[in-house]
């Protein structure tokens, strides 16, 4: 089975990759790194550039985890991204990033982690940034 992680260039992104580098060792599974955008902007910060994925290569290699990276600009946000993956491969657990937002700000804007979480079949570990 695979750890998939959610990965976005930032303190958020950072931190749900070393814990799903933890799960993978621990679980003794392979990593997914999905970094997705929906290229609907001239400059997202979401989108990993490509010196940030191969510097996660690098680590991940050096770790001795298996692992695949992916970079998805198919005009989908992110949950759904995830959510198809995970219902199309063999995703043990999903790997995420959450920061703090009020309940006004999620009512308005939505949230990519509360999408996941409701929606994908397997267990989610959000975690946060120090």
């Amino acid at each position: 089975m695979t750890i998939l992680v959610g990965y976005v260039p930032s303190a958020l992104g950072e931190a749900a990759l070393r814990a799903a580098v933890e799960q993978a060792r621990f679980r003794d599974e392979s990593l997914l790194v999905v970094n997705t955008s929906r290229g609907d902007a001239y400059a997202d910060p979401r989108l990993a550039p490509e010196a940030d994925l191969e510097r996660v290569v690098r680590e991940l290699t050096a770790a001795g985890v298996p692992h695949a990276v992916r970079q998805l600009v198919r005009g989908r946000d992110a949950a759904e991204e995830i959510v198809e993956i995970v219902e199309s491969e063999q995703i043990s657990l999903v790997v995420i990033g959450i920061r703090h937002r009020t309940p006004v700000g999620k009512l308005i804007m939505g949230s990519s982690a509360q999408e996941i979480l409701l929606r994908v079949p397997c267990p989610v570990l959000a975690v946060k940034a120090h």
